[in-house]
């Protein structure tokens, strides 16, 4: 019976993943041997049967039939012990791997650039982490048990077979590629459906999520109906493909009974059809008969193995395709130890991916250190992918920016961003306490005088110090357990505990009210001092004091100068102002 991953990539892929056994080959080995010990004692328990039912039926031997109860029983323990240690290393082996597998990914994914992102849901790339990893299991742990184990029975009960009676064995053999074709018949059809298993999965994660984050908006929304209706074709869609590979499992092991139970009648009609000297003994014909119906079991599992195997191929094909990912390109070779701040953008432009539009067109300016300096313009003008190419998330299609006249790409990525800090308009917090929130990233001992002090400067102790656990509060997922302004005042006590020279703040705090927005305010006023700042400004009230106001449309700077410079210009900045100041006094 032939075992195969269906193809050449099939192959190579079941090749590499159980290359992630090596490391536990001593493990492994003794599984292995483990599981030929519990072989040989099926083999042996059919010799048994011939030697019982001729030396303790047709021809009683009372020395021997006291001894049966001694050998089953040998036989029995033996079988049971070996069973159990093969059984359980190969399983510590296959959870090693997926424990080895899970943390290479997770440590590539946290290593993949921005565009990667980009490009896959959150909830797809967490399914491949979980779902996908964990199936790679199937290939290791209980595709390896079944063929080893059942594979070592099958050789050892027809090794026996053949000793018995090689004539009668040949015929059970003629059948075999029979069986091998069906099997890699099913082989293909496994791999198809196994593919389009994963794909469903990464579907009803993405959908699910999207629901979970978004309850409030569907639930003001009254759109039930909507996620219910999306959740369902997911859902159907992955219970479509469960159910075609399992008409194919179950019909696996039918098909392989059916096709050995040919080969049974014709030699059970042989061995009885024959007389005189070719006459079989009552011992030989019963302990091979036996064997027989004990190499049923093991061949339909080897049957199914199949389906183990090409899920775990087409698992490790999307948990490959993700660990084969380019990191994060990181060319720089100098590190920064604290940067006066200057900050030049020369002649930079951008195009995301494979677009042909220009995000940034030859876009050029410097910030002094210490200048505080606003991007502003409407939606979609390009201010967020300046700070972006500033961080080291992509690279400038043309140009380059500097910082303190060294060219961004020559530094390391750890030590630019060692020397910024970034408050985002959506404030980012894990699910931990408002403490590990703020010294986030920070290596060894945190000094809990600079953390009191950022507490205090970004105004987190107003609230922290009524709480009764204070600083050691969980914030909840997403710090849903605070309000906007408490998240926002944490994410700016972060960057003071960081205390970088450069910081990006995307300034967002039209959505706070007025206590909330005056405390994020005074907060700010201690973040931006004595730092070269870069802010992203949605309420142009906000901005006025920036040392320089850079106003961007469609990727280029149209113009640039103070506050009170622009609103003399009567341009773009006038109109965005004036229109920002008629909203708010429409909502007051």
């Amino acid at each position: 019976m032939t075992v195969t991953a269906t193809g050449p990539g099939s192959f190579k892929l079941y090749r590499r993943l159980l290359g992630h056994v090596l490391p536990y080959k001593g493990i492994f080995s003794a599984s292995v041997i483990a599981m030929a010990v519990a072989a040989a004692m099926d083999a042996s328990f059919a010799a048994l049967i011939k030697e019982i039912t001729d030396r303790g039926l047709v021809e009683p031997d009372v020395d021997f039939i006291g001894l049966i109860p001694w050998l089953i029983g040998g036989v029995i323990v033996v079988r049971a012990v070996s069973g159990f240690a093969g059984n359980y290393s190969m399983a510590w082996v296959g959870r090693q791997v997926v424990f080895d597998l899970r943390q290479k990914v997770f440590d590539q994914l946290i290593k993949l650039p921005a565009s990667y992102y980009d490009d896959h849901s959150s909830a797809s790339i967490v399914a491949k982490l979980i779902y996908d990893v964990e199936r790679t299991a199937t290939a290791t742990t209980d595709a390896l048990t079944l063929l080893t184990k059942d594979a070592f029975t099958a050789i050892a009960l027809l090794a026996w077979m053949t000793y018995l009676d090689w004539r009668l064995t040949l015929v059970f053999l003629v059948f075999a590629p029979m069986i091998t074709y069906v099997v890699q018949i099913a082989a293909k059809r496994f791999r198809k459906t196994s593919e389009r298993i994963q794909s469903s999965i990464g579907d009803i994660s993405h959908v699910a999520k999207e629901a979970i984050i978004g309850e409030r908006v569907v639930k003001t929304y009254g759109g039930h109906d909507v996620e219910r209706n999306s959740f369902l074709k997911s859902n159907q869609r992955n219970r479509r493909q469960e159910l075609k590979k399992a008409i194919v499992s179950a019909a696996m092991a039918p098909t392989i009974t059916l096709m050995v139970g040919l080969p049974i009648a014709i030699i059970i009609s042989m061995a009885v059809g024959r007389t005189g000297a070719e006459a079989v003994s009552a011992g030989t014909f019963t302990s091979y008969l036996a064997t027989v119906l004990l190499l049923l079991s093991p061949l339909k599992r080897l049957a199914k193995v199949n389906e183990k195997i090409q899920m775990g191929v087409a698992a490790a094909n999307s948990v490959f395709a993700v660990a084969d990912e380019q990191p994060e390109i990181d060319t720089g070779t100098r590190t920064l130890d604290r940067p006066q701040g200057r900050i030049e953008y020369d002649n930079v432009s951008f195009k995301y991916g494979r677009s042909d539009i220009a995000v940034l067109k030859d876009l050029s300016f410097a910030i002094e250190p210490g200048q505080t300096v606003a991007l502003v313009g409407a939606s979609g003008s390009g201010k967020s992918t300046v700070t972006a190419l500033l961080l080291g998330f992509y690279r400038p299609s043309e140009g380059r920016i500097t910082v303190d006249g060294i060219d961004i790409t020559e530094i390391t990525l750890r030590s630019l961003r060692e020397n910024m800090a970034i408050v985002a308009q959506d404030t980012i917090l894990f699910d931990e306490t408002i403490r590990n929130n703020i010294i986030y990233g920070h290596e060894g001992e945190s000094s809990e005088d600079s953390l009191r002090a950022a507490v205090e400067a970004a105004h987190v102790a107003e609230f922290t110090d009524r709480l009764p656990k204070g600083l050691d509060t969980y914030v909840g997922e997403q710090g849903l357990r605070l309000s906007g302004g408490q998240r926002q005042r944490i994410a700016i006590a972060r960057a003071l505990f960081k205390d970088a020279p450069i910081l990006i703040f995307d300034e967002a705090t039209s959505s706070l009210d007025a206590v909330s927005e005056r405390l994020v305010k005074d907060a700010t006023e201690q973040l931006l001092h004595n730092r070269t700042t870069l802010v992203i400004a949605h309420r142009l009230s906000t901005i006025e004091s920036a040392d320089r106001i850079l106003v961007l449309d469609h990727g280029q700077i149209v113009e640039h100068g103070t506050h009170k410079s622009l609103f003399e210009q009567n341009g773009m900045y006038t109109r965005l102002y004036r229109s920002q100041m008629q909203e708010q006094r429409l909502a007051g």
